[in-house]
């Protein structure tokens, strides 16, 4: 197969053309896959990075003519069953995405056939509730139900009827709920602080508003005191987006499309209101910041509040990177943090920032931290599902091997999800910390 020439140009996305008739079209869309998969069973590069890959490869090793065209079209949708959208084929593995002539976008292609299956046959109850994070959040994490739920999660027989009825696998973990969210958490904190007066320093403004995320208001509310902690530490006036709903991955994923078209209606007003008034954007979880820098700019490219946002938005590391390039990083550590094994979310991955949370741990002394760029296997609501979740695992054993033989002082992840997966079913991890818990450890502040 004939490489893009020269090899070296950036990959480049094109806009996602979901709105167009084309794109719902069956037909059309059997033609693309099987264009698209017959590319890939040619070269069979991403062999290893998810179960779509293999399943394709099965599918056509097992047809009869042993070739795409041997592949029943019906089968088609159990590749695109198999991606959750981590998008490391197209960034870090595909030689063929645009500017090549083959213009092979493998993870927007799943992302239509989701869309397409969702259009014509809707989704599972199961997959209703899991995606509808915002809602699950708010009903689970009201006084005493939050305790009655985290206190059923962690029932072994309950777990199990979940698993035989509703499809959650019993051995998935799942995040506690809390009534204390971080919009209550982090409220005191901000009122307790003196007012910063923000400066400028590089392309960062020095005051953020935090979009809190679903998972980050009702499941790791901490993180807010540990945000703001460490920001203000650092001169950055911090505070919270006074009012958001989910980003829309989840529905994403799903191929709810219309979903994340209403969430993105509800959220980028008041986003781009906050950047008007002179913010800039952070979010405590990678697949957020990666929903306004890269999916919703592809969804709703001429929409300027959608371009407004995107480049306001930064990764919390990337930002805090960004000060200590100008000079206006607080490195007064007062506490080492030795050994430090690191998975890198395959969200945080693909923003193409570097390993910017790795270079500010390890400006601490006595600290040394081991990047692992291995995708988790978590990845949304995968490793939750009775039909997936031991292929979740299956993908999670590099990063587990790699984190048991380091045994290091801590484990962290930047996806609270992600570290939360590998804790589970690591033998060396008693506690997964998210980077900024960390940092915050490092100033003991």
């Amino acid at each position: 197969m004939a490489q893009r020439e020269g090899n070296l140009e950036a990959p480049t996305r094109h806009p996602l053309d979901w709105q167009s008739d084309d794109f719902y079209n069956e037909d059309s869309l059997n033609q693309e896959l099987e264009r698209v998969f017959d590319i890939c069973h040619g070269c069979r590069r991403c062999v290893s990075l998810c179960d779509a890959f293999p399943t394709l490869f099965d599918l056509v090793d097992e047809s009869d003519t042993f070739e795409v065209d041997g592949v029943d079209k019906a089968d088609y949708v159990k590749v695109s069953d198999q991606c959750y959208m981590c998008d490391m084929c197209y960034m870090a593995k595909c030689p063929y995405t645009p500017p090549h002539e083959w213009n092979v976008d493998f993870p927007h292609l799943m992302l239509r056939a989701k869309a397409v299956k969702f259009t014509k046959s809707g989704a599972s109850l199961r997959d209703r509730i899991l995606t509808s994070t915002d809602t699950v959040g708010k009903l689970a994490s009201i006084p005493l139900v939050d305790i009655t739920v985290n206190a059923l999660n962690k029932n072994n027989t309950f777990r199990k009827a979940l698993d035989k009825g509703f499809g959650v696998h019993h051995q998935a973990p799942v995040p506690n709920y809390h009534s204390s969210t971080m919009h209550k958490r982090v409220a005191p904190l901000a009122e307790a602080t003196a007012p910063i007066e923000p400066v400028a320093a590089g392309d960062t403004k020095g005051k953020v508003a935090l979009y809190v995320t679903c998972y980050g208001n009702y499941n790791s509310p901490h993180l807010g005191e540990d945000f703001h902690k460490v920001f203000t530490h650092n001169g950055i006036q911090i505070d919270l987006v006074p009012k958001e709903q989910c980003c829309g991955m989840p529905k994403l994923e799903l191929g709810d499309l219309q979903a994340v078209a209403r969430l993105k209606e509800a959220n980028i007003p008041v986003l781009a209101k906050l950047v008007d008034e002179g913010y800039d954007l952070i979010a405590p979880i990678p697949s957020c910041v990666l929903m306004y820098k890269q999916e919703l700019p592809l969804m709703f490219p001429d929409d300027p509040d959608v371009i407004k946002v995107q480049q306001a938005f930064y990764d919390p590391f990337e930002y805090l990177h960004l000060r200590h390039r100008a000079g206006a990083l607080n490195t007064d550590f007062k506490q080492p943090l030795g050994d430090v094994s690191y998975q890198v979310a395959c969200h945080l991955r693909v923003q193409n920032i570097g390993l910017k949370t790795r270079d500010i741990l390890n400006l601490v002394p006595d600290t040394n931290v081991n990047a692992i760029e291995r995708c988790s296997g978590h990845d949304g609501t995968y490793a939750v599902k009775t039909e997936t979740h031991d292929k979740s695992v299956k993908i999670a054993r590099p990063v587990v091997r790699k984190v048991n033989e380091q045994d290091a002082d801590f484990f962290i992840s930047d996806c609270p999800m992600a570290a939360t997966h590998i804790g589970n079913l690591s033998d060396k991890v008693e506690q997964p910390e998210h980077p900024m818990t960390l940092l915050r450890k490092a100033y003991q502040i």
